[in-house]
């Protein structure tokens, strides 16, 4: 992973780069091995799980009436860019911020509607939080709605999760399929 971490120490602590498209985290974040849940039933952990040579992970949650959909169709989208070898690298994470109402069954309907390879994962809601705080993702049930429902406070942003289980980079949720795309060449290039 040195030269990962080189090209990532090359483009600054938390600046953009003409190289890449992506935030670079700097020092990258430590990801929680809390284990969650699979849309299977089965622990999950984004470290202990997660074996290729990169992740990338998205919380968010079903009833979102806006930027979750938008992002998961950017990483749906950005799936199309790469060849079998480049996906057999790389798995794609959707973490609910709302396991009250994404359950295992929502969840696996959920991201199959997008890609049928990514990974939905549900759990316990401190769980969620745990894995969420040590990516800095501000996970929060808000106030009830008109409607009867809720809204959920949740990040926006993708993250890389590498084989050493550190993130060390992130893009916000306006990256588009390209750029997100090229970034992630980069990174398994560099891998």
């Amino acid at each position: 992973m040195v030269p990962l971490l080189a090209l990532l120490a090359a483009c600054g602590g938390g600046a953009q780069s003409a190289e890449l498209t992506g935030t670079v985290l700097d020092p990258p974040f430590e990801v929680s091995s809390t284990p969650l849940v699979g849309t299977d039933g089965e622990p999950f952990s984004l470290t202990d799980d997660t074996d290729k040579d990169l992740t990338l992970v998205f919380f968010g949650y079903t009833n979102c009436p806006d930027i979750c959909g938008q992002v998961m169709a950017t990483l749906a989208g950005t799936l199309t860019r790469f060849d079998e070898e480049q996906k057999e690298r790389l798995d794609v994470v959707f973490v609910t911020t709302d396991p009250a109402r994404d359950d295992e069954a929502v969840t696996q309907d959920y991201v199959e509607a997008f890609d049928p390879s990514i990974i939905g994962l549900t759990g316990d809601l401190d769980d969620i939080v745990e894995v969420g705080e040590s990516l800095a993702v501000g996970i929060d049930k808000g106030d009830k709605l008109p409607s009867g429902g809720y809204d959920v406070t949740h990040g926006t942003r993708v993250y890389a999760v590498d084989a050493d289980d550190e993130s060390p980079m992130m893009w916000d949720h306006d990256v588009s399929q390209a750029q997100l795309a090229g970034d992630v060449l980069t990174l398994l290039d560099q891998g």
